[in-house]
């Protein structure tokens, strides 16, 4: 006779299957240590702690590009860790910044994360290494990648509906999907704008995983041949659905708000003279 545990148990165990395998997981695979010098790990006060919160990623020797939505209110005690590949071991390679000016958006919408791109400038430059270095990003002018080109995305976020996140960086390889689709009313309707990219990587066979980008990979890159295209925005509320890809704000439209963002301030003492 089968107890009321038993049924329980089992239950849970289908809820649990049903999850990871309908919905998916991440699907990524861990990167090799220290192979994207550019990942920047955005990190919020934990305590006396620190925890990964948002990605980013290194365009310039005191910057570096995320998203609004990861710090919408401004920094808040957090601080940008860089030379990163395990969150928990004390690597000699990670170099650990203040925030010293955020940039979001002004554009920013809550509504649907349209034109989702910030700008971190740190307290000071970094220290360049083979762990540390920038990625070239796309300017305007430069055609995005068409509806199934592969791109890579990379980031310390959830590899699963549960929350479950990894301590060492993952990476996966995603396909770019047509935004006609991701306009569709049973994708993301009127919420996807221009100004947005969607890319996953469906499961072709039984009992496998979609590929995609989740919960804590904000403000990461995803990038085609080499070049940093897309921020990682928002997808919905479960990862690897077929129906919401993973969305990604294109840098490219962003290109003079970048560049006047970064532009060297005048010296206010030098009108002084």
């Amino acid at each position: 006779m089968v107890s009321q545990k038993d049924v329980l148990v089992a239950a849970a165990v289908f809820v649990v299957a049903l999850i990871s395998h309908s919905e998916g997981i991440m699907g990524g695979t861990d990167a090799v240590a220290h192979s994207r010098p550019y990942m920047a790990s955005i990190q919020m006060p934990d305590g006396e702690n620190f925890k990964h919160e948002c990605g980013g990623f290194v365009i310039a020797d005191q910057w570096v590009m995320t998203a609004v939505h990861c710090m919408p209110t401004g920094p808040n005690g957090r601080r940008v860790v860089l030379g990163v590949h395990s969150l928990s071991a004390s690597e000699d390679t990670k170099q650990i910044f203040n925030i010293s000016e955020l940039y979001n958006h002004q554009g920013y919408s809550t509504y649907n994360y349209d034109n989702d791109i910030a700008l971190i400038k740190l307290d000071r430059p970094f220290n360049a290494s083979e762990a540390v270095t920038v990625v070239e990003f796309q300017r305007a002018g430069s055609a995005i990648p068409g509806t199934g080109t592969e791109v890579q995305t990379a980031g310390w976020g959830s590899i699963d509906n549960l929350g479950t996140r990894p301590d060492m960086l993952k990476e996966a390889v995603v396909e770019v999907v047509n935004p006609a689709l991701c306009k569709r009313s049973d994708y993301f309707g009127r919420k996807f704008s221009s100004n947005m990219m969607c890319a996953h990587k469906l499961c072709q066979e039984r009992h496998c995983d979609n590929i995609d980008s989740c919960d804590g990979d904000s403000g990461g890159p995803l990038l085609y041949n080499g070049i940093a295209v897309g921020i990682t925005s928002n997808g919905g509320k479960k990862c690897g659905q077929r129906t919401k890809p993973g969305i990604y704000t294109i840098i490219s439209h962003y290109t003079q708000w970048i560049d006047t963002t970064m532009a060297p301030q005048p010296d206010a003492t030098a009108d002084q003279d």
